[in-house]
């Protein structure tokens, strides 16, 4: 099963046991926590990762084990949770060394996250006359593979570039128009890095193409009461709304 494309430890380990009734020992973040709690293991979850799979393992029974999986699973979902454990009905309560230290809320304990950057750039919204807006499909790889996107500058970490292409950057725009800012800020987060954009909206007629430095093979006119079926990110729809709430005015 691990040779699977996008099957991991976890997945494989769940099928084991769920469906094939085999000994495997099932370890999500529910599980990672009641196991950090029983033993009152006080390190950084993240350095305790193998010493949570051995304990985890050491529990698994030889007999039902799919069975047990699924009742460690709602054991963290709904009694041994994140915040506000509820700890006083809970079946292993006798057992856990966290309750006996009364510090179960405080694990596992996370290490603190490191503040992410923050990257900047310029996205431009094209509005066709007949209301359609001008979108490109994105890179088979990287961030927001092959989904489709309001054309925009490079996003990089440095505010001074931001402020020059809040200016104005012909050279990163998809078609030769009149360019105006949109007031405000469009901000989005990211797994490893917080996004801020400016956005610039350009009213153009049915006739207006991309230019060649937008390649056109990955561009087309959507229109926006099809906006909802289209395969668009979070950011690239906060775009719209932001820019198309100031054209409307």
């Amino acid at each position: 099963m691990l040779a699977l494309p996008g099957v991991g430890p976890y997945t494989a380990n769940a099928i084991r046991a769920i469906a094939f009734d085999q000994k495997a020992t099932v370890v999500d973040g529910n599980v990672e926590r009641v196991v950090a709690r029983l033993y009152a293991l006080k390190k950084p979850l993240r350095d305790i990762k193998t010493l949570l799979k051995q304990k985890a393992g050491e529990l698994t029974p030889d007999k039902r084990p799919g069975d047990y999986a699924q009742a460690m699973m709602d054991l963290g979902a709904t009694t041994c949770t994140p915040a506000s454990p509820k700890c006083p009905p809970c079946p292993i309560k006798k057992h856990c060394m966290a309750d006996e230290q009364d510090c179960a809320a405080s694990l596992p304990v996370k290490a603190p996250k490191k503040p992410k950057p923050v990257r900047y750039g310029t996205a431009f919204l094209v509005l066709r006359e007949d209301g359609a807006v001008l979108l490109r499909q994105r890179p088979p790889k990287g961030l927001l593979a092959s989904m489709l996107e309001v054309p925009a500058t490079s996003w990089c970490v440095k505010p001074d570039l931001y402020d020059e292409r809040a200016m104005g950057d012909e050279d990163a725009a998809p078609v030769s128009a009149a360019w105006q800012s949109v007031p405000g800020i469009v901000p989005h987060t990211f797994t490893h890095f917080h996004l801020q954009l400016d956005v610039k909206l350009a009213r153009v007629g049915i006739d207006c193409a991309p230019l060649p430095r937008a390649d056109p093979v990955r561009c087309r006119w959507v229109c926006q009461s099809l906006m909802a079926d289209q395969a668009l990110p979070g950011i690239m729809r906060k775009i719209i709304a932001h820019a198309i709430n100031v054209a409307e005015r």
